[in-house]
């Protein structure tokens, strides 16, 4: 594996770890991401590095507009990382639409928006995996978070309206999994 994944996982347990249950979730993408990557013909160490690295913006210290795919990936533009996983990170599942929620749509257009194919390998990785790490269909993974945030949340808006584009980037890639047989999700 390159040096962008091994410092990836290092800098996901360094940051996410201490959060708890967030921890399983980010391991599972992550190897979710390792294992799907290369059989997608994707770049695998750019590809796992960013879902290793997706959710690092929760981490308190690192909490500035309060959007965690702009705060972690601000993190990781300060620290050198490669701006193509920066970009995946910034972008990850429907970021755009939640930036548009927030009022923070300039501030996430600070960051070019990865390859679709890209895109969509990280949605895939995250709104497949559960909580708590275990696999899950997305419409299962989009209920949760509605209730776990609430009916009124802004987050829970935001998944309302995503849902229709992170259901197609999911749906995508379990078309380029079944025309690659062996492929496992």
């Amino acid at each position: 594996m390159s040096n962008f994944l091994g410092a990836a996982r290092d800098e996901a347990r360094r940051l996410v770890e201490p959060l708890g249950r967030r921890w399983q979730h980010v391991v599972s993408v992550g190897q979710k991401a390792e294992e799907l990557g290369p059989k997608l013909g994707l770049n695998v160490d750019l590809l796992a590095a960013a879902c290793w690295l997706h959710d690092i913006g929760y981490a308190p210290h690192l909490v500035n507009t309060g959007m965690h795919a702009i705060d972690g990936a601000r993190h990781l533009r300060r620290e050198g990382w490669d701006a193509r996983i920066v970009s995946m990170v910034a972008h990850h599942s429907c970021a755009v639409l939640e930036a548009e929620e927030r009022a923070l749509s300039v501030e996430l257009a600070e960051f070019e928006r990865p390859p679709r194919e890209y895109e969509d390998a990280v949605c895939f990785c995250d709104m497949t995996t559960g909580p708590a790490g275990a696999d899950v269909a997305a419409t299962d993974r989009l209920d949760e978070i509605e209730i776990r945030y609430g009916p009124d949340h802004l987050v829970t808006q935001f998944i309302r309206r995503a849902r229709p584009e992170i259901l197609a980037a999911v749906s995508r890639v379990e078309g380029r999994i079944s025309n690659n047989p062996g492929v496992r999700g």
